[in-house]
This record gives C-alpha cells, sequence and structure tokens, in this order.
C-alpha cells in the first residue's frame, strides 16, 4: 500500500549556501551516497511493519500469550510509530536530520537485537515498542536528508520519488521476507537481519554531510496524552472484559485532555483547527479506512494460511505476492491519473475497488485453495494502492503551504493508528471463531471503505481553501 510521505516543512526553510562560501560544509560524497543511506533506514522501518505478520503462528508456539499477545507484537511497534511521529519532525529539526537519523537507526538496530534475543513475550512486546519510537524519528529524517543532499529541484523531486517507491518495494517485499526468514531460520531470523542492514546504513550515514539545527517548538503535554489516550483504546479492544472498560475510560479521559491541550498550544502536534475544513476530514478519514482494510487482512490471512490451512510461513508469505507485488506499480498509475484527473476520481475508483475486494473475500473459506485466495486479494491491495497517492495529494492541496508538514503528519498518523487498531480489533474477533470473526472484520471494513467512498463524493475536484487555526 502507499508509504507514509510527509511534505516539506516550510517553516524551517534551508537556503541554499553558495560553495565557495567559507560557511558552507563541503559534502565529501555524492548526493546519491547520502540518498541510499536514506533509503535504506526508510525501506527497513517500513519492512518492519509488515514483516513480523507472517511470523505470528512461530512467535506464539515458542512464546506463547494467545492470540492477544500476538496482537500486541505488532501493535505496540504500530502505536509507538503512529503516536510519536506526530512530534519526531520538530525532534528532527532540532537535533538535525543526520544527527537524529543516526540516532533512530542506532536505536533501532539496537531494539532489533533485544527482539531477536527476547526470552519471552513481555521482553518481546518491549523491545517493539522501542523499534517503533525509533522508527518514528527515522522516517522524517531520512526524508529531511534526502531534500538536503539535492540542491535543485528537479534532482530532488527524482531523488523523493525514489525514495517513495523504496518504502512501496518494502512493504511488498515484508510477507514474503517473514515467511522465508522464518522458515529457513526461524522467527528470531526477521529481527536480526536488521542489524547488518542497520550497520550498513549508519556506515553510509558517516560519510553524508552534517544537517543544521532549527529551532522547532515540541507539544510535549499534546504528545504524552496522545499517547496515552492510543494505549489505552488498543489495551481496550485486545484485552476487553473488566479491565477494558476501565482502559476504555482512560483512554476516553486521555483524549478529552488531549483536546484540551492542544486548543489552548500555540503549536499543537495536532492543529484542530484542520479538521474544520471538510477535505481534511474526508481524506484523513479516507486513508484511515484503507489502512484498516489492508494491515487488518494481511494480519488476518497471515493466520489463515498458516493456522487455518496448515501452510508454512514461506508458502503464506508467498501468497501475498500477487496483492503487494503491483502495489508501487499501482501508486505510480494513481499518481498519473490523480494529476490528469484530479485526486476526486481515482480515490472513488480505489475505494469502490477496495470494498468490492473485501465482500468477495467474505466466500473464502478452508476449502477454498490458496492460490484462488492470493488472487482474490489483489482488487483489495489495487484499490488502496490507487487511493493513498490522490489521498495525499488532496490533503496537500487542502491546506496552506505553511501547514503542509503537519497535515502530512496528521495523515501519516492517523493511518498508521488505524492500522493497529484493526489488528486489535480483528484480533479479538477471530479469538472467538476463527470464521466467523474474519467475516465480521471484513463486513466491517468494506461498510467502511464504502462510507468514506461516498464522503468522498462531495470533495471539490480542486483543493479547498486553506484551513485555519
Amino acid at each position: 500500500m502507499g508509504r507514509p510521505v510527509h511534505a516539506e516543512r516550510p517553516a524551517h526553510p534551508v537556503s541554499p549556501v553558495s560553495p565557495a562560501s567559507p560557511a558552507s560544509p563541503v559534502s565529501p560524497v555524492s548526493p546519491a551516497l547520502t540518498l541510499v543511506a536514506a533509503l535504506l533506514g526508510f525501506a527497513l522501518i517500513t519492512l518492519d511493519a509488515s514483516v513480523v505478520n507472517v511470523a505470528l503462528p512461530s512467535i506464539g508456539s515458542v512464546l506463547g500469550g494467545g492470540m492477544s499477545g500476538l496482537q500486541w507484537v505488532v501493535d505496540a511497534y504500530t502505536l509507538a510509530f503512529a503516536a510519536l511521529m506526530l512530534s519526531t519532525g520538530a525532534f528532527s529539526d532540532r537535533a538535525g536530520a543526520s544527527r537524529a537519523y543516526g540516532i533512530g537507526i542506532a536505536v533501532f538496530t539496537l531494539a532489533s537485537v533485544a527482539c531477536g534475543l527476547a526470552p519471552d513475550l513481555p521482553v518481546l512486546i518491549a523491545s517493539r515498542v522501542v523499534q517503533g519510537a525509533a522508527a518514528a524519528v527515522v522516517l522524517p529524517a531520512s526524508l529531511a536528508l534526502v531534500r538536503q543532499a539535492y540542491a535543485d529541484a528537479a534532482g530532488r523531486a527524482r531523488a523523493v520519488a525514489l525514495w517513495a517507491a523504496g518504502g512501496s518495494i518494502a512493504v511488498a517485499l515484508g510477507p514474503v521476507a517473514g515467511g522465508a526468514l522464518t522458515t529457513v531460520w526461524d522467527w528470531r531470523g526477521i529481527f536480526f537481519i536488521n542489524v547488518p542492514l542497520g550497520a550498513v546504513a549508519l556506515a553510509l550515514l558517516l560519510r553524508a554531510p552534517r544537517s543544521p539545527r532549527r529551532p522547532a517548538p515540541l507539544d510535549l503535554p499534546g504528545q504524552l496524552t496522545a499517547v496515552v489516550a492510543l494505549t489505552a483504546l488498543t489495551f481496550a479492544v485486545i484485552e476487553g472484559g473488566a479491565t477494558g472498560f476501565v482502559a476504555l475510560a482512560v483512554a476516553v479521559g486521555a483524549a478529552v485532555v488531549f483536546l484540551r491541550v492542544e486548543a489552548r498550544q500555540t503549536h499543537p502536534v495536532v492543529p484542530l483547527g484542520l479538521f474544520r475544513s471538510r477535505e481534511v476530514s474526508v481524506v484523513v478519514a479516507a486513508g484511515a479506512a484503507c489502512s484498516v482494510a489492508f494491515y487488518g487482512v494481511v494480519f488476518l490471512f497471515s493466520l489463515f494460511f498458516q493456522q487455518v490451512q496448515g501452510r508454512s510461513a514461506l508458502y503464506a508469505g508467498l501468497m501475498f505476492l500477487p496483492m503487494t507485488g503491483l502495489i508501487a506499480v499501482t501508486n505510480i498509475l494513481a499518481g498519473k491519473l490523480a494529476g490528469r484527473f484530479g485526486p476526486r476520481l481515482p480515490m472513488l475508483v480505489g475505494q469502490s475497488l477496495a470494498s468490492v475486494g473485501l465482500l468477495v473475500l467474505l466466500y473464502v473459506d478452508s476449502a477454498t485453495p490458496s492460490g484462488l485466495v492470493a488472487v482474490l486479494l489483489v482488487p483489495l491491495a489495487l484499490g488502496c494502492a490507487l487511493t493513498i497517492p490522490p489521498l495525499t495529494a488532496a490533503m496537500m492541496d487542502a491546506v496552506p503551504a505553511d501547514r503542509a508538514g503537519l497535515a502530512a503528519g496528521v495523515l501519516n498518523s492517523a493511518r498508521q493508528v488505524a492500522g493497529g487498531l484493526s489488528i486489535a480489533a480483528f484480533g479479538t474477533l477471530v479469538s472467538g471463531g476463527f470464521a466467523s470473526g474474519m467475516r465480521v472484520g471484513l463486513a466491517l471494513s468494506a461498510a467502511l471503505l464504502a462510507a468514506t467512498a461516498a464522503a468522498t463524493v462531495g470533495l471539490r475536484a480542486a483543493g479547498s481553501s486553506p484551513s485555519g487555526d
């Protein structure tokens, strides 16, 4: 599916400095090497968001924990990634992109070692939280490195396109890589493989030019209450029962505090004024709906292929290849369609196709040939891949230029949170009976996409006027 994209932060522009100036740092390497370093880190954190799904049955057989434990293995990473992404763009500005990127990759690599050595499920989940937090730092810093490496607009545009394509390829390879590593090595291999890749990224970074530090405000109260609200809500969905109700109350209370804090902050992590624009609200809802469907289905069918049909992890990973392999190509096509017809048409086609694809999957059962299931997963992937690039363009059109970076962060965080909550909800549904729970999850996802498609009909062909604070 579409990868996270952060728009340039216009509030802190980088003015080109003549190479002849004594104050100008001279890059010891070509910009291409900096691009490779940034792309490698971005691909690494994107891969880790999906590579674990296929390994879940193997993790459960070794560490136990039941369905709720497996849900937390995925959601611990996703929620830390999503919640902290609200502030890490500002952190990257304050620390300098190269320094922030180095810290993020180093912590991510060390956390991967901790995941691979985890003796039990609590240690694995805690290590996944650290991984997700580090990934949230890496993402905006990696894109900032690409921007600073290319002074000319044309070269920068090509570099950003390559950077984004790397994320799409990582999404496509995630299930296959997870299945292969789990089968050939074991589930710990999906974490240990990050170590040499992280070391290469750090080695390349050492040759990249240092990034300047820029003042950027941090909304710590808003960030803290967002983390509490999202964690408590996920806990309530996964755990249920009396404890779940307590967690739900905590989530509601933290959400109320968050809204009050954000309404009073001069520089909030989530500018509530953005949502006065109908376009922004519809785009965020549509992006969240796509994430619910895509990540929920990958989670469900990773379990379906292995636990219901008795296939190996490698076989399960290969069954996702037709679905994920077309994503990068479809993303490019979607961008061209949005450029020619505007974002509304490809968004409508994509959401409708994904919704129909989910309804078709309702007829899948344990006797359905695996190859046919792999084919039936394709419409969902194509629909989501058609939706996300135009959706991102619509978001950028709907806000003034000086809010573009914040708007991109809000959109990406909403998508990641929705994906994490879908895994929590789908896992809870199938724990009471896989076949019935899977069908309920698929039907709800289809209804959600149909609703956001209907809302998309009302979007203007062009973006809205700039939204206020």
